[in-house]
Formats: structure tokens, C-alpha cells, sequence
């Protein structure tokens, strides 16, 4: 059998030549077909079935123009895109995401995690993902709601409970979703589990708010129980301020952690002696009337650091870049390790570039991707999908427990694919462990 770098050249050059200039999908690609492609070669059904090629085509892009009126009345023109990556195990399952980043390289690349995340937590759920490249920022209520019933006019053609079941992502919160629910519920005349993070009052789940950043942690917990160690007094440093960087927070204070920073685009907040609920509360707030992270109270002891980012800046024993892809390059990296990193454990879809994640190898820093570690937002939406289906729906205290048990259950998967010796590649268990399920799915299936 020919070399992993030959294999995984020789198939590169081949995916490289259908998706040009696709780099964030081609990257995404690539880390994965460094790990399962000696796995498909080894398995003569697996090979037979080229799966994991076709698992590098989308099932289908969606593309629309979504034409929406302002508060001046004047037309707006904006793109959306629904990428359905692969149905093989469930109902396309992926959030949507506003962001004038947003394009077909983004969300493929977003579409393939997904459908290996989605394997990872063991419920139907298939891969996919979608979005706009309109931006919220600065718009009305009025405006956002315009653009997202317009947005929905065109999509609700493809999805559904048993089709393809979108979510929220970067600027679609519950508001946007439930704009979104609203359009789709008129237009398709049903009132069903089209789409998950709904308001609690319309069919949401309890906790799938805080689903993700929680599930982060207790990835995390599990990762250090192996080590007979625990999250208290660890220090953890954390990027970004969005949704799955706060709960995070939220939820490494509560259990002991000493979190010593969240960020933004503009810089890092540092707290040396770690963030109380108090200013995370007031970040919180600052965030959301779009004000600045700087100037908070004397007695909060933030540390605002301009144009900054928090790898390196203080010691801390574990990272968790929260923000988006590629935020922490191969300099980000080498910083961390200098300043004491033992573990970084992904809450955004690659946050590393290949130069950081390489940098982390090389170090021997544990290293536990965000296909593993960040599923509990999807594992709580497949829930909402199961609540909403048979009209029961779960208490809080119901859906953490099965969050903590679906994230127990995924580390353990990824540490029995991943092991080597006395030691465990999270990354290598995770796409592996993700990769059968699908395989054995697509196979099953025969050439289709």
C-alpha cells in the first residue's frame, strides 16, 4: 500500500482541481484525509465505494438572491446558500450563518465538519450548512426581519424536518430564528421542526442557548479526568465574545476554572486573577450595545489590550479559541506553548491553521478538535428535533444531563479511535470515529 503522503497528495491534487481558490474547504479536507485515508484503503468495501470522495462533494449547493427592502425603501441585493453535504446517516443538519465573509468555500468547509460532528454525538443527524453574506451590523429590527422572511422565501423550498433541519450560527440567534420560523411556517403552512433554536414559547429546547460553550467544558473535564486531574483551579484563556466564548466562561467559572480572558476584532480583555460573573456580565453587556471592551470599572481588574490576542499575553494551562476559523496561526501557537499550554481544546470550527495545529504536534500539546468538542450545540438541537416530534418536552435539568452524557460519549469515541500507546490524537480518533459511521452508511447504500 502506498505511503499516507502519497495517498493523501495523490488525492489532494484531485480535490484541488475540482474546488479552486476553495482554501478554507480545502484545508478542512486535507486534515481529514490525513487520518482516515490509510483507514479506507485498508477496508476493501470502503475503497471499493470511494467514500471519502464522495463525502468531498456536496450532495447540492443551494444558491438564491435574496432581494429585501430597507427602512429607506430602497432594494437590497444580498446571496444565500445552502450547502447539503451528505444525508447519509440523517436529515441535512447545519446552521445558517449571516456574515458578509460568508461565501461557497466557507460554508462547504463548514458543511463538511458538520457532517463528521454530527456522526460523533451517534444521532441521525446528516451534514450540512448554510447562510448569507448579508450583514446585520447596524441594521434595524425591522431591516434584519425583512431580510430574513426574504431570505426564507427562497430556502423553505429545501428544508424540513425530515429533509434538512438549518439552525443558528454567527449573527442568527433566536431572534433571526424565530424571523425565520415565522416565514417558513407561512410559507410551507405546517408548523413543524423545520428548524432548531427556536424561542421556548414556539418548540425550542431548554439549554440550546448554552448547549455549545457548555459542552465545551465538559469535553474538556472528560479530557482531564483521564489525566486524574480536574477543571478547578486550571487556567484557561478563551477568545472571542460570541455565543459559544461566553457560555464557555459561564461555565468554566462555575466549575472552579480561572478563565483569564475573552476577546474580540478589536483586542483581548485580560483578567489575571480570572473573571468574576460580574464582569462577565458587564462584557456581556458592552458586547451587546456594540460598545467598546475597554473602560470597565476599577473594580472588574479587566485588562482592555488593543489589536491583541490572548495567546501568549499570561500563562495559561489550557486555550480554547472560541472566535472563528484560522484565528490562531503558527506564532499564536508557539506563544501559547512559551507560556505554559498543556491543552487547547477547539470551541470554534477550525480555529488552527495547519501551521498551529503543526506547532501543537510538534510541542506535544494535546490538542482536541472542534468536530468533538464543540457537538453539543448540534446534540441539543437533535433533541429539540426529538421534543418537537413526539410534543414532550425536556426540563433543564433533563437536557444537561444528556448533554454531559453525549459529550462523555464522544470523548470516549475519539480516545479509543485515537489512542497510540500511553498517549491519545483527539484529532485522529475524532475524524476516524466520525468517518466509519458515515462509511458504513454509504456503503450500505450501494452506488447511488
Amino acid at each position: 500500500m502506498a505511503s499516507r503522503e502519497t495517498l493523501v497528495a495523490e488525492f489532494m491534487e484531485r480535490v484541488a482541481a475540482r474546488n479552486t481558490g476553495q482554501d478554507e474547504f480545502l484545508q478542512a479536507v486535507e486534515e481529514v484525509a490525513c487520518d482516515v485515508l490509510t483507514i479506507e484503503k485498508a477496508n476493501s468495501a470502503y475503497a471499493q465505494a470511494h467514500v471519502f470522495e464522495r463525502l468531498t462533494e456536496p450532495d447540492r449547493i443551494i444558491g438564491f438572491r435574496v432581494v429585501w427592502e430597507d427602512d429607506a425603501g430602497q432594494l437590497q441585493i444580498n446571496r444565500g446558500w445552502r450547502v447539503q453535504m451528505s444525508n447519509a446517516i440523517g436529515p441535512y443538519k447545519g446552521g445558517l450563518r449571516f456574515h458578509p465573509s460568508v461565501n461557497p468555500s466557507v460554508l462547504k468547509f463548514l458543511a463538511f465538519e458538520q457532517t463528521f460532528k454530527n456522526a460523533l454525538t451517534g444521532l441521525p443527524l446528516g451534514g450540512g450548512k448554510g447562510g448569507s453574506d448579508f450583514d446585520p451590523s447596524g441594521r434595524s429590527d425591522r431591516e434584519i426581519m425583512r431580510f430574513c422572511q426574504a431570505f426564507m422565501g427562497e430556502l423553505a423550498h429545501h428544508i424540513g424536518p425530515d429533509q434538512d433541519v438549518p439552525a443558528g450560527d454567527i449573527n442568527v440567534g433566536t431572534r433571526e430564528i424565530g424571523y425565520l420560523f415565522g416565514a417558513y411556517k407561512k410559507f410551507a403552512q405546517r408548523f413543524h421542526g423545520a428548524l432548531t433554536g427556536k424561542g421556548g414559547s414556539f418548540g425550542g429546547s431548554k439549554m440550546r442557548v448554552e448547549a455549545t460553550g457548555y459542552g465545551v467544558l465538559y469535553f474538556t473535564a472528560c479530557v482531564l479526568m483521564r489525566r486524574d486531574q480536574q477543571i478547578e483551579g486550571k487556567r484557561i484563556a478563551i477568545s472571542g465574545m460570541g455565543n459559544v466564548a461566553t457560555h464557555a466562561a459561564e461555565k468554566a467559572i462555575s466549575m472552579g476554572a480561572t478563565v483569564i480572558s475573552l476577546s474580540d476584532s478589536s483586542g483581548v480583555v485580560l483578567a489575571e486573577d480570572g473573571l468574576t460573573s460580574e464582569s462577565l456580565e458587564w462584557l456581556r453587556g458592552q458586547k451587546a450595545a456594540g460598545a467598546s471592551l475597554d473602560g470597565a470599572p476599577a473594580h472588574l481588574k479587566l485588562d482592555f489590550r488593543e489589536g491583541l490576542k490572548p495567546w501568549g499575553l499570561t500563562d495559561a494551562e489550557i486555550a480554547m479559541p472560541c472566535a472563528t476559523q484560522n484565528e490562531m496561526n503558527e506564532d499564536d501557537a508557539k506563544n501559547a506553548v512559551e507560556s505554559g499550554l498543556k491543552l487547547l481544546v477547539e470551541g470554534a470550527n477550525m480555529p488552527l491553521t495547519s501551521g498551529a495545529a503543526q506547532a501543537l504536534q510538534d510541542a506535544g500539546v494535546t490538542y482536541a478538535p472542534g468536530k468533538a468538542t464543540n457537538a453539543g450545540g448540534v446534540a441539543i438541537s437533535g433533541l429539540e428535533m426529538s421534543q418537537n416530534s413526539y410534543r414532550r418536552f425536556l426540563t433543564s435539568e433533563e437536557v444537561d444531563a444528556a448533554l454531559k452524557d453525549i459529550m462523555q460519549r464522544i470523548h470516549d469515541t475519539a480516545a479509543a479511535e485515537g489512542r497510540d500507546g500511553d498517549q491519545i490524537n483527539y484529532r485522529r480518533g475524532a475524524n476516524i470515529a466520525g468517518y466509519r459511521r458515515v462509511a458504513d452508511a454509504v456503503c450500505a447504500y450501494g452506488v447511488l
